[in-house]
């Protein structure tokens, strides 16, 4: 019973941190500032995904958060480079 108040709570304050991202990203004054905020909600998204898996009690979402992780990563880095060097595939 404390397990579930505890995961609503935990579920509340990560979809605050996913609204705050929001607004960073439509205030923020460079597109460096954009990229960390997305980087951000990927981070509060599969925090999210994990906490609603360990609530339904299930371990297939464990394996969604593995796949969105890399694919947040691999996205992330692909937007550094474009800012760094102008193109990703060079």
């Amino acid at each position: 019973m404390i397990l579930g108040y505890a995961l609503t709570f935990a579920m509340g304050c990560f979809s605050l941190a996913l609204l705050m991202n929001l607004w960073r990203i439509a205030s923020a004054p460079t597109m460096a500032d954009r990229i960390l905020a997305v980087d951000t909600m990927t981070v509060n998204v599969i925090a999210l995904i994990t906490l609603y898996g360990a609530w339904m009690g299930t371990s297939i979402l464990f394996e969604v958060t593995m796949l969105l992780a890399m694919t947040g990563f691999v996205a992330t880095v692909a937007f550094a480079k474009h800012i760094l060097r102008g193109s990703i595939i060079e």
